[in-house]
C-alpha cells in the first residue's frame, strides 16, 4: 500500500508548484482579442467588461426593463446597469462578477469603495498599444490566438490594407459562414473575384481552396477554425461535409495547420438577448471520430462546450493522435469545471493537451482568466504529484517546469509541428 506524502512534503511540493505555475509564461491559443492597430475592434476598460455577455445574461435574472429597452442605450449606461444590479444590489458570487473584481484587483485598483466614476478615471489614462503590454505582463501570457475572419466587413479591408503586425498577437482564420451558410457565402465570393458555381464541381472546389490559401497568408494564420451546432454531422450529401472534404482538409494538408472545430453551441436560444442568448447541447462526438479516422494526415484542434462530451471527447484523444483537445470553453470556464475536466484529461491524457484558453473577448479578462485557472491547475497538479510520490516516484523540478510548459501551450506547438 502506498505512503501517504508527509504534511512537510505536501507543502513544499504546493510551494514549489504554485511558484511554476504562475511563473511559466501561457500561450493563449484561441481568443476574440484583436492587435491593438485592428483599432476599436480590440475591447478594453471598464464598461467593456461590465457589458461583456456573461454579465448580460446574469442581469436579466433580475432586471425588469426590456431587453429592447436596454439595447438601445449607450454603453456607459448599460454598463451602470449591470454594476448596480450586480454589484450593489447583489453580492457579485457568481464567476463572471468575481472575474471583474479579480481583474480591478489585480490591476491595483480598490474594490471596496464601488465607485464607478473612480474606475473609468483610471482607466482613461491608458491608451490601447500601452495597456496592452501592461495587461500581457500582469497576466503573464507571452502571445494570444486572435479569431479572425474575412466574412467580417470591419476586419477584412484592415487586412486587406495591411498593417504593422505585433507579434504578440497570432492569426487563427475562422470561417463559419463558408461551412453553415454555403449559398450566402458563395454568393460573397463571388463578388471577391472566387469564381464559384452553385454546385460542388472541382473548379468551386478549387476557388474555395485558392480563398483559404489567399487568406492564410494575408494573415499568416496557424490554424483554420469553426464553431459548429451540437447536431453537426458528416452527413455526404451536406453543403458543410463536401466542403470540409473538398476544400477544408485538403487545405489543411497542404499547410500543415489543424482543422478548429468548437462544437456545441446553440445559437439564439433567446434572440432577445443577442450575444448573451446563446446556449449549449450535446453534441455527436461520432463525427470526430470518423473525421480522425478517414483523415490521419489532418490534425484535428477540438473543444465541446458541453460538459457531458468531455469524458468521450478525452477518449477519441486516446485513440487518434491526430486529435488535440483544448480548453475549458464558454460555460464551462468556471472554476469547479476547470478542476473536474482537468482531472479527467490529466488522468487520461497525461499532458498531452491544452489545460486552457482564455476565450477573452475584453482584453482585461486575462488578468482573472488566466489567474482563476492557474489556481485550479496548481490544486489539481499537487494532487497528481502527491498521488506520484506516495509511489515513491519523486517529480524534480525540472519535470514540474516541463509538465506545466506542456500545459500551458507546449503541447499546442509539438501538436502544430508534427
Amino acid at each position: 500500500m502506498n505512503a501517504p506524502v508527509s504534511e512537510f512534503r505536501r507543502a513544499a511540493l504546493t510551494a514549489q508548484v504554485d511558484r511554476v505555475v504562475n511563473s511559466t509564461p501561457v500561450l493563449d491559443i484561441h481568443t476574440h482579442l484583436y492587435d491593438p492597430l485592428l483599432g476599436d475592434l480590440l475591447l478594453w476598460g471598464i464598461d467593456e467588461l461590465l457589458i461583456y455577455h456573461y454579465l448580460v445574461a446574469e442581469g436579466f435574472r433580475h432586471l425588469d426593463l426590456p431587453c429592447e429597452n436596454f439595447w438601445i442605450l449607450s454603453k456607459q449606461r448599460q454598463a451602470e446597469i449591470l454594476w448596480n444590479t450586480l454589484f450593489i444590489e447583489h453580492s457579485p458570487l457568481s464567476e463572471a462578477c468575481r472575474g471583474v473584481l479579480t481583474t480591478l484587483h489585480r490591476l491595483g485598483l480598490d474594490v471596496k469603495q464601488r465607485d464607478l466614476p473612480a474606475l473609468r478615471e483610471w482607466f482613461r489614462q491608458w491608451n490601447a498599444e500601452t495597456y496592452v503590454t501592461h495587461c500581457l505582463e500582469l497576466a503573464n501570457v507571452r502571445a494570444v490566438y486572435m479569431t479572425n475572419s474575412p466574412f467580417d466587413d470591419i476586419e477584412r479591408p484592415i487586412w486587406q490594407k495591411g498593417f504593422l503586425r505585433d507579434d504578440r498577437f497570432i492569426a487563427a482564420l475562422r470561417v463559419d459562414p463558408l461551412l453553415t451558410d454555403w449559398t450566402r457565402a458563395a454568393q460573397r465570393l463571388l463578388a471577391w473575384g472566387y469564381d464559384v458555381g452553385e454546385g460542388f464541381s472541382p473548379a468551386t472546389l478549387s476557388e474555395v481552396r485558392r480563398f483559404l490559401a489567399d487568406w492564410t497568408q494575408r494573415l499568416e494564420s496557424r490554424y483554420l477554425m469553426i464553431s459548429l451546432p451540437p447536431d453537426f454531422s458528416c452527413e455526404p450529401d451536406s453543403d458543410c461535409t463536401r466542403l470540409i472534404q473538398g476544400a477544408v482538409l485538403p487545405h489543411c494538408r497542404d499547410f500543415g495547420q489543424p482543422f478548429a472545430l468548437m462544437l456545441g453551441v446553440r445559437r439564439a436560444v433567446n434572440p432577445d438577448l443577442r450575444l448573451a442568448g446563446d446556449g449549449v447541447g450535446h453534441s455527436n462526438l461520432d463525427t470526430i471520430a470518423h473525421l480522425c479516422a478517414a483523415h490521419p494526415q489532418n490534425k484535428f484542434l477540438v473543444t465541446v462546450l458541453a460538459r457531458e462530451n468531455q469524458h468521450e471527447l478525452c477518449v477519441l484523444a486516446r485513440k487518434f493522435r491526430n486529435l488535440h483537445p483544448f480548453g475549458c470553453w464558454w460555460f464551462l470556464n468556471i472554476p469547479h469545471l476547470i478542476d473536474e475536466l482537468t482531472r479527467i484529461r490529466l488522468e487520461l491524457l497525461g499532458v498531452s493537451f491544452t489545460a486552457q484558453h482564455s476565450d477573452a473577448r475584453v482584453l482585461d479578462q486575462i488578468l482573472y482568466k488566466w489567474d482563476h485557472t492557474r489556481r485550479a491547475l496548481a490544486r489539481v497538479l499537487v494532487e497528481k504529484y502527491s498521488d506520484l510520490a506516495a509511489t515513491g516516484w519523486e517529480p524534480t523540478a525540472a519535470e514540474i517546469e516541463r509538465d506545466v510548459r506542456d500545459l500551458l501551450g507546449g503541447s499546442f506547438e509539438r501538436f502544430l509541428k508534427t
